[in-house]
């Protein structure tokens, strides 16, 4: 029965969806039957670290609220929720009034603060994109396994083929039966399908295209009895997350109000004297829980005679086709589920690898590991020089791992460690950049610069002998700053689109940026001494941007649904004007900016074509006090 436990996952259920006890009570459950809990998106405190109260599924989902290279560390399973189940294509928003004091300071925002979970993640338009992300995720943790989230809809099997391809570790399969507490009805009833349809096609497609023995496959979606557990075994998981059930186990009513804070049981809501009255949940109650799944899926095992799980995966031969009760019934064509065409029968039904590796094996990061090593582990000053070029991909990831490992999300001191880098950087450079490691790059910078930095300095610029206007050409790509929790980026140059897409923490200097710049934003400070493109601030429920307006369109371009403008060189603009000064002189110095050093040396002209903008639910005066954190990593 241990065997079988092991199997037993939890599916991902965010702190601020359940209340923290519900939450802990979960996970110390799943630890100890030997199963493993998820976080769900939004971070865990990390007071759990290492205890066993401990998620070992850690969630990245399109939000990216409390991930860090802390929280990617202390994982085992490290999954990618591309969508869920119950509302696919829908993303998700947590009210305002769930948000508390503790949800705040994981998910790096103020109290009261409405979170918006995008519908797409914005680093993943493409399986080439996604396999990016598995490698991002790989290389600030490679004792980790790395889970894609997908949701049973029809041709979800060649998206699974892709994601084997991309190196992921575990595909997870999620039915539209589950996660349905305070999802719409709508999407409950009409968006999703069964596990079971999309279970079927995915494992049909991975073993057509050689890929199922690469891959562990796991679903859930309202998965209840040990009889849920032998079907899905039957028709090709190997893994099984429960979701619904152990909460209600743990007392949740399905009163489906989970979204209104005011659950009656103190499960799903924030509100400490619901939860402090009427929750009664205890580890033991998940832990009884499985057991009795356990023992029901092994008297089915017994029944169905085979000795282990194992044996019964892909075993369709296992399965009856009924005829149907109804003439509505009858006309359905369910024999394709069972279908194994014309796949060899020696393909393998289940994983015969412990992980799946990517061809790319980090020379480079290899080598920035060996020679920071003496660096982290005494907190001793290093500076580092190499050649960079645009297939070195997520740079700087292994050294913030490493970082986070040794010292949590405290870090090194500032500057400790120091890498200079001539050339082309690839891909995601200094991804979940941790503090006191600064990455310079004399060149440029592709897509996803500053992804989840948690700290540190990122500097790019162009290369000293260069004769083009560096403030009129792109020097870092899209989606920068992409979940960003705290830390620098100065950019002589100009950024993609979507740059500081949910940024909650940093601070950022560049010279113009594309289309939806500081979308969904929660925190921070972005300066773009330069234009924009349009839809700019859609979403920004906190933090603040300045915009050198050089062409007088910006008025045009910014979406006022939650934020407003104001000029900042009048009366009550007098902190603004001296912040943004100070890191106008901090990014010329760093990155030797021409644009800076114009702009600065007619200052009081400048400052009337600077627009600041700010979420509207903020005042002026209420914004000043952000000033000191957004700049907290920028001393003199």
């Amino acid at each position: 029965m241990e065997s079988i436990l092991k199997r037993f996952d939890s599916a991902g259920m965010s702190l601020g969806a359940l209340s923290p006890e519900a939450h802990e009570a979960l996970a110390e459950g799943m630890n100890r039957i030997g199963g493993r809990s998820n976080s769900g998106e939004g971070g865990e405190d990390p007071a759990r670290y290492g205890t066993v109260k401990t998620s070992k599924i850690k969630q990245v989902a399109s939000g990216r609220f409390g991930v860090t290279p802390t929280y990617l560390v202390n994982a085992e399973v490290l999954q990618i929720k591309v969508a869920q189940g119950a509302k696919p294509g829908e993303g998700g928003q947590l009210p305002g009034d769930k948000v508390s004091d503790t949800i705040a300071r994981l998910r790096h925002c103020k109290p009261g603060t409405p979170l918006i979970s995008p519908p797409p993640h914005h680093d993943i338009y493409s399986i080439e994109d996604l396999a990016q992300l598995i490698f991002d995720l790989k290389q600030v943790n490679p004792d980790a396994l790395v889970s894609v989230k997908l949701v049973a809809e029809p041709g979800v099997g060649t998206v699974a083929a892709g994601v084997a391809k991309a190196y992921a570790d575990l595909i997870t399969i999620s039915g539209y039966d589950g996660g349905t507490g305070a999802s719409p009805l709508t999407s409950v009833k009409y968006a999703g399908t069964p596990w079971e349809l999309g279970l079927s096609e995915a494992q049909q497609v991975l073993r057509a295209n050689g890929l199922r023995g690469r891959v562990l496959v796991q679903t859930d979606g309202g998965l209840k009895t040990g009889l849920d557990v032998v079907k899905a075994a039957i028709l090709g998981a190997e893994s099984f997350g429960f979701g619904t059930a152990p909460m209600i186990a743990l007392g949740c009513k399905y009163l489906r109000i989970c979204h209104l804070n005011n659950c009656a049981t103190g499960v799903a809501t924030q509100n400490v004297t619901l939860r402090k009255e009427h929750f009664i949940g205890l580890p033991e109650m998940v832990v009884n829980f499985f057991r009795f799944v356990a023992e029901e899926t092994r008297e089915w095992l017994a029944k169905l005679g085979v000795r282990s799980l194992e044996e019964l995966i892909g075993r369709t031969d296992l399965l009856e086709l009924l005829p149907g009760e109804t003439e509505r019934q009858q006309r359905l064509k369910l024999d394709v589920l069972l279908s194994h065409g014309d796949i060899p029968a020696d393909e393998p039904r289940f994983c015969i690898q412990n992980r799946n590796p990517s061809f790319d094996k980090g020379e480079l990061a290899e080598q920035m590991v060996l020679d920071t090593a003496a660096a982290i582990a005494g907190k001793k000053p290093v500076k580092l020089r190499y050649g960079i070029r645009n297939y070195n991909r997520s740079i700087g990831a292994r050294v913030s791992g490493e970082i986070a490992k040794k010292w949590g999300s405290a870090g090194l001191p500032d500057d400790c460690i120091t890498v200079d880098f001539e050339g082309s950087a690839g891909q995601s450079f200094g991804v979940w950049n941790a503090p006191g490691l600064t990455l310079r790059v004399e060149g440029d910078a592709n897509d996803y610069t500053g992804k989840g930095m948690a700290g540190g300095r990122l500097i790019v610029f162009p290369p000293k002998a260069a004769q083009y206007e560096a403030c009129r050409n792109i020097i870092i790509g899209n989606t920068c700053l992409y979940g960003a929790t705290a830390g620098e980026l100065f950019a002589a140059g100009m950024a993609g689109e979507r740059f500081a897409v949910r940024n909650s923490g940093a601070s950022a200097v560049v010279e113009g940026v594309g289309d939806h710049g500081c979308e969904y934003m929660t925190g921070g400070c972005v300066i773009v001494l330069g234009d924009t493109g349009v839809n700019f601030g859609a979403g920004m429920s906190g933090g603040m941007a300045f915009i050198y307006d050089e062409s007088g369109l910006f008025a045009g371009r910014v979406n006022r649904e939650m934020v407003d403008t104001h000029r900042i060189n009048g009366a009550d603009g007098a902190p603004y004007r001296t912040f943004l000064r100070m890191q106008m002189e901090r990014h010329a110095a760093l990155t030797g900016s021409a644009r800076a050093k114009t702009l600065l040396a007619d200052f009081d002209a400048t400052l009337e074509r600077v627009w600041l903008v700010k979420p509207r639910r903020m005042t002026m005066e209420t914004l000043v006090a952000d000033l000191p954190r957004a700049a907290e990593a920028v001393t003199a």
